[in-house]
């Protein structure tokens, strides 16, 4: 997955080491990355950054799942910046824009870049068709990653805390939101009309249920 190494960065890790990592917590990463960029080629480029950082890291792991956790934690960091930079690359196009001459902006591409759907972006668009992924979606960054974390990859809201750098609490809060939010979305509101129908069958099954005299 990582690309040509810099020649001034040193490889820590064998090459057994690196390929096993990328086949366990490959599938993990990319889906967190995915989540918060909601871009598959973000997601690549986020999964690539973070296999390179553990090449070249020197952390020591004291087994897989402590490993794991440091490449999730990575993995939303570096999805943090990659927020920041696109901010801060739009603020600099707005200001641009502004010093512009009229005649300029008119004509500015707006349709400058549409590649042709890779197999990552045609996974991505069979992904978004899915409800669920729909509805986790439309949470914010924050409780979009708890939430992946606790219901896809299982883990506990204390491990969760030190993966996104939150209290326990925090993330237990955000979950309680989260599941709000969903179930919202994805469970139609009851009408009036849909009371009327229960209470009516309610009704029915009780007279069925009484004994006749």
């Amino acid at each position: 997955m990582p690309g040509k190494i810099p020649s001034q960065m040193q490889s820590h890790r064998s090459e057994q080491f690196m390929v096993h990592a990328m086949d366990t917590w490959g599938d993990s990463v990319y889906l967190v990355a995915l989540s918060q960029t909601q871009s598959a080629v973000d997601a690549q480029d986020v999964s690539q950054d973070v296999f390179l950082r553990l090449l070249t890291s020197d952390v020591p792991f004291n087994d897989e799942e402590h490993e794991k956790a440091w490449l999730l934690r990575v993995t939303v960091n570096r999805c943090n910046e990659l927020r920041r930079m696109f901010w801060r690359r739009r603020v600099e196009n707005v200001d641009d824009v502004e010093q512009m001459e009229p005649s300029q902006v008119a004509s500015f591409p707006l349709d400058a870049h549409h590649p042709s759907l890779d197999p990552a972006e045609e996974s991505l668009s069979r992904l978004e068709s899915n409800e669920l992924w729909q509805a986790i979606c439309h949470l914010s960054d924050k409780l979009r990653v708890v939430t992946l974390l606790f219901y896809v990859e299982e883990y506990p809201t204390k491990q969760i805390a030190r993966i996104v750098g939150c209290r326990p609490a925090t993330v237990r809060s955000r979950l309680n939101r989260a599941r709000v939010q969903l179930r919202a979305k994805l469970e139609p509101e009851e009408t009036e009309e849909d009371h009327e129908q229960e209470n009516y069958r309610r009704v029915s099954y009780a007279s069925q249920e009484r004994p006749s005299s």
